[in-house]
């Protein structure tokens, strides 16, 4: 496959990729693929080099948003314990520009999900409803369009595994391949007004219209608040306050974090991810050790040892 070099400074592929705002890339190779829209993508990094598929130079600047001032945004966040753990944690991370309808569908299929759900809901919905794409040696499938899913039904959508999610969808997607709910030419709403507008939609709260504000619509001073923020929030920034409401979190947000919010939303989430997955992981490990079946079969062994050394003793 022939590639194609790209300045990347302060960038990292794969934090930017596993952070939980998009779903579909594979690691592959030494890269990833997946697909920008229609058209099938292979990156992979060296540095502060992006080495990727020939003829979407641009499409890839502009997806992983390149252009952004990343150290002036770092810099515009809060100083404090728990954004600068997150800061320093996420260097490189960067807020990617998605297609407004797949970034739309994907976050109404999120709700209430695990990423790794979110990221099976997302390719049963390409492997299905998408459109086959070929990069060298991999099979990938696109994004299904509105109408796509419009034409289909609830029962098939269910069978991605949407659960309650794919009426919402389903009507969502009725809407926008209908012309009724015209994404492009929101972007030219303000900030209240496209978030109303995106409420308007089935399966869309105020997380989900956050999140298209934030990822399809660039959007950066939006703050999405999901049980993980809330809970850094809370724990964080108003520890002995307890009847703070969701109305008082989402208004200090919105203020305390700034013009980048959207990026320290994304920083404070990634990281508080990834400590919560480390800790399990650590417990699983101290739980394993220290089972009750360990314990067992450590009494049976030191039982035994006892009766060794009794006999040799008669």
């Amino acid at each position: 496959m022939k590639l194609t070099e790209i300045a990347a400074p302060d960038f990292d592929l794969a934090l930017t990729l596993d952070s939980g705002q998009v779903f579909h890339w594979e690691n592959v190779d030494n890269g990833f693929v997946g697909t920008i829209g229609d058209e099938p993508v292979y990156a992979e990094q060296s540095g502060e080099l992006l080495r990727v598929s020939s003829g979407c130079t641009e499409l890839v600047r502009r997806y992983f948003a390149l252009d952004h001032p990343l150290a002036e945004i770092c810099a515009s966040f809060p100083s404090d314990t728990t954004m600068n753990a997150a800061q320093h944690f996420c260097r490189g991370l960067r807020i990617i520009r998605q297609p407004k309808w797949e970034c739309l569908a994907t976050f109404i299929a999120s709700t209430r999900k695990k990423v790794a759900h979110i990221r099976q809901i997302s390719l049963a919905l390409r492997n299905r409803f998408g459109d086959l794409r070929k990069i060298d040696k991999h099979v990938i499938y696109t994004f299904p369009s509105p109408r796509r899913l419009a034409q289909s039904s609830e029962q098939k959508l269910q069978e991605c595994a949407l659960g309650y999610r794919a009426k919402s969808l389903l009507a969502t997607a009725r809407l926008v391949s209908s012309g009724e709910a015209n994404l492009g030419a929101w972007s030219t709403l303000s900030d209240v007004d496209l978030r109303a507008r995106l409420g308007w939609l089935p399966g869309v709260g105020a997380k989900v219209a956050n999140c298209v504000m934030l990822f399809a619509y660039g959007r950066l001073r939006c703050f999405p608040i999901d049980v993980w923020i809330e809970r850094v929030l809370r724990e964080k920034y108003f520890p002995r306050t307890k009847k703070i409401t969701a109305r008082g979190l989402r208004e200090f947000s919105e203020t305390f974090f700034g013009e980048h919010g959207g990026y320290a939303q994304q920083y404070l989430f990634h990281h508080t991810r990834m400590a919560s997955r480390k800790s399990a992981a650590s417990r699983d490990s101290s739980t394993a050790l220290h089972s009750p079946r360990n314990d067992k079969r450590d009494t049976r062994m030191a039982s035994r040892k006892r009766e060794q050394t009794t006999k040799g003793l008669t």
